[in-house]
């Protein structure tokens, strides 16, 4: 993208100032200077921050607490509708790819539910907050054991779904960001802050392309209720949610093992 918003790395405190010139090293930003967002450094992990007093708080990746433990404890199990579109079921638990990662949130469902997950996110600080998030969750009694179900890969999808090594993974889950033009479809805290950074994906129809040609079983495509399909392959079927939907590429019958 052009015109990118400029950045800075801060640590909150002199604990962590260390930590704070190595984020600034590997992400490339500066430790000062006039910035409109900040990557700070921190007791709660890494933060990302719109600077200004009337700017929404900081995004960071957390699985122990907030709302993604809620969901985790109360948010339907394997009733969800994202367990559905994957094919998770009695002795069903698919080995997922989601290539459009962002901050793991429907990726930690998944794994919550059992399946294994890679992750691909492109955009090199929403990735440094889910691998801060994971770490910090690694060490959980509880958690732990879930987010090893996680593995994080950093890079264009497309490009590393086109090399890949390793077993086709059974189902890939894309939710791309989707091109809006309306301030009501913005009211996510998350999205106002990343969209400078990531923009619409553009490729969506040529990473779908790419899914279909790497899952052994299904795509998935998270999509607004309203919006269409992605250009290119039409799905076999959707399911329909209050503001979003799920359509399915069937490639295969997911079966029980066991």
């Amino acid at each position: 993208m052009t015109d990118l918003p400029t950045l800075r790395v801060e640590a909150l405190s002199a604990d962590h100032c260390a930590a704070a010139e190595r984020w600034a090293q590997r992400l490339g930003l500066p430790l000062q200077g006039d910035a409109a967002f900040a990557v700070q450094v921190g007791a709660e992990g890494l933060q990302f921050v719109e600077l200004g007093d009337a700017a929404p708080g900081p995004v960071r990746v957390d699985f122990l607490e907030g709302a993604v433990a809620h969901r985790r404890r109360f948010g339907g199990g394997s009733g969800q509708m994202i367990a559905k579109a994957v094919g998770v079921g009695a002795g069903i638990r698919p080995s997922v790819l989601d290539a459009t990662a962002g901050l793991g949130r429907d990726a930690f469902v998944l794994a919550t539910l059992g399946c294994t997950v890679s992750l691909i996110e492109r955009q090199p600080l929403i990735a440094a907050l889910l691998e801060d998030g994971l770490a910090r969750a690694a060490g959980d009694a509880e958690v732990g054991s879930i987010v090893a179900r996680m593995r994080l890969l950093v890079g264009n999808a497309i490009e590393l779904i086109g090399a890949w090594q390793d077993e086709a993974p059974q189902v890939i889950y894309l939710d791309p960001m989707f091109p809006h033009r309306d301030k009501s479809a913005l009211v996510k805290k998350e999205m106002r802050l990343f969209r400078p950074l990531v923009g619409d994906d553009m490729d969506a129809p040529a990473l779908l392309q790419a899914a279909l040609a790497l899952a052994s079983h299904r795509v998935v495509v998270k999509r607004p209720r309203k919006a269409p399909p992605i250009e290119g392959a039409k799905p076999g079927y959707s399911l329909d949610g209050k503001s979003s939907r799920y359509d399915i590429y069937p490639l295969k019958k997911l079966v029980a093992v066991g």
